[in-house]
């Protein structure tokens, strides 16, 4: 069975910092590089913190720094839930990784021109160098497999009563990339949530007793912490890995194929996903949205992943 060959754009991140850990030693993927947005943090921290996870592991993947702030709107962050420096919790040796000199968004489009039409983006963070990589080559278009991505909810946000964060943080890229025309599976608030990282949980990643596991019990603390502070919620939702578990085992999700349509120029609503799961639009679908997850399987994942470390 071939590879799935992958571009993860990401923020670290708690949660994208799992996801890298995933994707990068998964024998099913092939992890052809890491771009880096801002989103849960500036882009110095984020691209910082992908560094960080990678040397840290010895994941030898180049990472690119990609855009520092959305296409339109003021950037947001959430050090409410991932600290100061993006990544709080763990203790990192001093850095020496580097990321590379070319901007994320040119390697996004010189990969993808050079190869087959085989590769899946994977972005988990605000969509913001997705889109003007297309908006700078809509060439590359016809060359992306797929669009896997967390973000969006087709019920509450996180961020506003309406809206997911890192649809929100640029919904103007958001309205570009839900709008290409390419498949999309959409793994929003509605089964992220439902992977929740509880005390249990991290006891038995721990219990794998390598570098990955501890690694994941020393983020997962304080990021249910931040979760427990800002959301009262106990066990904090595992957002961005949902992605990678599915392009593992696809039977992880169910999805509805629907029509969603972004809104970014509502005021009260900005960001807000508006998934028509009934068709009362009578539109053309052009998004899987994920509405059911298998929680035991998408935990059995993350630890196989973890105990390949």
């Amino acid at each position: 069975m071939s590879k799935t060959r992958i571009i993860l754009d990401c923020d670290p991140g708690h949660d994208d910092a799992v996801a890298i850990m995933m994707a990068a030693r998964h024998p099913d993927i092939e992890l052809l590089g890491i771009t880096v947005v801002a989103g849960n943090q500036t882009l110095q921290k984020t691209v910082t913190n992908a560094l960080k996870v990678c040397q840290h592991l010895d994941i030898n993947v180049p990472v690119y720094a990609g855009s520092a702030r959305p296409l339109v709107k003021d950037p947001i962050h959430a050090e409410f839930i991932h600290g100061k420096s993006g990544l709080d919790g763990p203790a990192f040796a001093p850095l020496t990784r580097r990321p590379e000199p070319m901007h994320a968004v040119s390697f996004i489009i010189k990969t993808l021109m050079q190869s087959e039409g085989d590769i899946t983006l994977v972005p988990t963070g605000p969509l913001t160098n997705i889109a003007l990589a297309m908006r700078m080559e809509p060439r590359i278009i016809n060359k992306i497999r797929q669009i896997v991505l967390m973000g969006g909810s087709a019920g509450a946000g996180n961020i506003t009563p309406a809206a997911e964060f890192n649809i929100f943080a640029d919904a103007d890229a958001a309205k570009i990339v839900f709008e290409s025309g390419l498949p999309i599976v959409m793994c929003g608030l509605d089964v992220t949530r439902q992977v929740r990282c509880y005390q249990e949980v991290i006891d038995r990643m721990a219990q794998l007793g390598n570098k990955a596991s501890t690694l994941f019990k020393e983020m997962m603390e304080f990021y249910n912490q931040t979760q427990l502070t800002a959301f009262h919620l106990v066990g904090g939702p595992l957002h961005d890995p949902v992605t990678i578990a599915y392009l593992i085992d696809n039977s992880v999700l169910e999805l509805n194929y629907c029509n969603v349509n972004i809104d970014n120029r509502s005021e009260v609503s900005y960001g807000r996903t508006n998934c028509d799961l009934i068709n009362f639009w009578k539109k053309e679908p052009n998004v899987h949205v994920a509405t059911g997850v298998n929680v035991e399987r998408f935990w059995d994942i993350v630890e196989s992943c973890l105990a390949l470390y």
